[in-house]
């Protein structure tokens, strides 16, 4: 079993038909495909990308998908401008695949200074046992320096475990391996 279906089997444990999910970094859609058909057609999704072509892979994998999704072309540190207001606190689940968007540009990937500021964003979006799922990929130029300084982050912020709960998922034997952090908000 993959990370990533470790990640979705996880947040499928939690997720409710109706719920409000965001994906954090669209690339090709197929988080995006798993959320919405989680969430069907009363929930919504938000969706973030820097690239064009990830938000219209997107489109595309989802035609079929009656969910509300309102897809951005924004880097995802911008998630608290544009999710409504009554929806902050309310957000069920959170997934970011980092890196970059598979064939296609490789020197346009993710970076930790933008991605820590969208995960402290997260932290604030969740609702009381909300989900958030991180994909970390130290195994791609800039993806070492990105998982180094995100799990830093994590271990400085001291997330209080009244407060939160945090599981990291590591491959054994393999030093560039994906990373599965998880992470729920209490019922506070």
């Amino acid at each position: 079993m993959q990370l990533t279906d470790i990640a979705q089997a996880w947040l499928n444990e939690h997720i409710q038909v109706g719920d409000t999910v965001i994906d954090a970094t669209l690339g090709n859609g197929f988080d995006a495909l798993f959320l919405a058909q989680s969430i069907k057609k009363t929930g919504t999704l938000y969706g973030f990308d820097v690239q064009q072509e990830a938000i219209n892979n997107t489109t595309l994998l989802l035609q079929q998908e009656p969910c509300q999704q309102a897809f951005l072309l924004q880097g995802h540190q911008y998630m608290m401008a544009h999710i409504p207001q009554e929806k902050h606190g309310h957000i069920q689940a959170i997934m970011f695949n980092l890196g970059w968007l598979p064939n296609s540009d490789k020197s346009v990937i993710t970076h930790a200074n933008t991605t820590i500021l969208a995960l402290e964003q997260s932290l604030q979006l969740l609702a009381p046992n909300g989900r958030l799922s991180i994909m970390l990929y130290p195994g791609h130029h800039g993806g070492d320096a990105e998982a180094a300084q995100v799990i830093s982050w994590l271990e400085a912020k001291h997330l209080h475990p009244i407060n939160f709960r945090l599981q990291q998922i590591d491959v054994p034997k393999r030093p560039k391996a994906p990373i599965l952090l998880q992470i729920q908000k209490e019922n506070i």
